[in-house]
């Protein structure tokens, strides 16, 4: 077993929190994701662990203790997103790899009554500013299908560069689909991925400022 230093813990920024996922967010992840089913259908790999739609209870607790046990192994760190207080989705840093390479992949996704609050963008830089400079990661990937124009803006209002596309990588929604590569390393971030984000977001409420002020 090979604990991942700084986990497990709760981050927050104004509303927005992440915090492990535990086996009572079973019931909360399933009414959401039942009501989300056409929002999230196009974007979530087949995975029958990972339902969409099912009655029962008991995939989901199935997936939960899944993914704690990947925590617990050192390879993910699964967070619920919180608004208020709120179960509003799901935010994790997976398939962690150490040795000399030190990376993970981020994904993510949020309940449609959620969004467009700056909830994910904010999420994301508090997990990966967690995972640089607190669990010692050097390079965190974001894979997205070319047509997912939501998640490509969240990482492009980060400032993920992007690499290329991945052809066929993930079984998504009937088919294997391409994805385009997005990535970020430490040092692109050296004063922290959320300071960068508050102030892009800062400016584009605000607008640049005049000259002579």
């Amino acid at each position: 077993m090979n604990r991942i230093r700084g986990w497990p813990i709760t981050l927050a920024e104004g509303p927005v929190g992440l915090r492990p996922l535990r086996l009572r967010d079973a019931a909360a992840l399933r009414e959401t994701r039942v009501r989300n089913a056409e929002w999230l259908r196009p974007w979530e790999p087949t995975h029958p662990e990972m339902p969409l739609q099912t009655t029962g209870i008991t995939p989901y607790i199935a997936m939960l203790q899944a993914i704690r046990r990947e925590a617990r192994n050192g390879i993910s760190m699964p967070w619920a997103v919180t608004y208020d207080g709120v179960f509003v989705g799901q935010l994790t840093i997976s398939a962690i790899v150490w040795g000399s390479a030190r990376s993970a992949q981020v994904g993510y996704w949020i309940d449609s009554a959620y969004a467009g609050r700056g909830i994910t963008p904010t999420a994301v830089a508090l997990a990966v500013d967690h995972a640089f400079f607190t669990v010692g990661l050097h390079r965190i990937e974001a894979n997205i299908r070319p047509e997912n124009q939501a998640s490509r803006r969240v990482a492009e209002k980060l400032g993920f560069h992007e690499e290329g596309i991945r052809r066929r990588q993930l079984h998504i929604d009937g088919a294997w689909r391409d994805h385009i590569c997005y990535a970020l390393t430490c040092e692109d971030v050296p004063g922290g991925l959320l300071a960068r984000w508050r102030r892009r977001r800062h400016v584009s409420e605000t607008g640049p400022p005049q000259e002579g002020r």
